[in-house]
């Protein structure tokens, strides 16, 4: 399961759930709750969270806030048919190795997936 935060575009929720990936969406359930609450309730629902905010990976990696998985997108120039094609294949050819990790897709494709240790995030 995906908790996307509310900064998540509706094309890339639009394609995970066409690919049969359930995803909650911020907006839809908690609009306007803070990172924090976010990390909650993914933790709550066993939920990797999607999103383009830099401060989850200081919230996990620096203050150890429990996490299933945080995906962090860094598209700035990707047109938005693109972005939702390159997050269904990360979600597709990388879902195991998701898990307990925060993971950064960039523009030019790359995926940087930092495992971390049962200190960090958990």
């Amino acid at each position: 399961m995906i908790l996307a935060d509310e900064n998540i575009a509706v094309s890339i929720l639009e394609r995970l759930r066409a690919d049969g990936v359930t995803v909650l969406h911020v907006a839809e359930i908690a609009p306007t709750i803070s990172d924090g609450e976010v990390l909650r309730l993914a933790a709550e629902r066993d939920a990797i969270v999607l999103t383009d905010d830099k401060d989850f990976g200081e919230l996990i990696v620096r203050e150890g806030h429990a996490h299933r998985g945080v995906v962090l997108l860094r598209l700035a120039g990707v047109p938005y048919p693109k972005r939702a094609e390159m997050v269904s294949a990360l979600f597709r050819e990388c879902s195991a190795e998701l898990e307990g990790a925060f993971t950064v897709l960039s523009a030019d494709g790359r995926v940087r997936i930092r495992k971390l240790s049962p200190k960090q995030g958990t």
